[in-house]
């Protein structure tokens, strides 16, 4: 079976470590914001990291281009669905970082960054008048559901279907 190219495989495998702290950490500042003990820090880190799997979606989407990818398992209905759901995964995977960056800048984040001042920072909602914070709350649910259905759609071709398919997404090669 094709693989993916070696830096393809690098980058999915370093998206998903960088979602989860991105993840972690943004649900740690929206605890801290409702508790009114967010710090700079706290989203400079979270920008950071929401910035860094910007950059990857784009290097993957110049890498699929430059290196192609394995052809279609398939022609079937869920084969046409797990394309959808790739689809689906790049585009949110661009506009969520975006929309917190979106975020920033229509809050008082932005304000609080630029200036060094902590105390301009949210307190507890915030971020209710903030358009851009529930899009960007929102995408996160949706890349949650997308990534459970990817995630199940490897699982079902690994333990149901078991056609190798995993093994395209794998640094070891056979």
């Amino acid at each position: 079976m094709t693989q993916y190219s070696k830096r393809m495989v690098i980058v999915h495998w370093l998206t998903l470590v960088l979602l989860f702290a991105a993840w972690y950490l943004g649900d740690t500042l929206s605890d801290a914001t409702d508790e009114s003990r967010a710090t700079l820090a706290g989203y400079i880190v979270h920008g950071l990291v929401g910035g860094a799997v910007l950059l990857l979606t784009v290097a993957r989407l110049f890498f699929r281009g430059k290196d192609g990818t394995p052809p279609a398992v398939g022609q079937g209905l869920m084969d046409k669905v797990a394309k959808g759901v790739h689809h689906f995964l790049y585009l949110v995977l661009f506009l969520l970082p975006v929309s917190g960056m979106m975020t920033i800048i229509n809050s008082s984040v932005g304000r609080a960054l630029l200036s060094g001042d902590a105390s301009l920072l949210p307190k507890k909602d915030d971020f209710e008048q903030v358009f851009t914070h529930s899009v960007h709350e929102t995408m996160v649910t949706v890349l949650i559901v997308l990534v459970a259905v990817h995630v199940l759609g490897a699982i079902k071709h690994q333990f149901v279907v078991k056609d190798g398919l995993l093994e395209r997404m794998m640094l070891r090669r056979k």
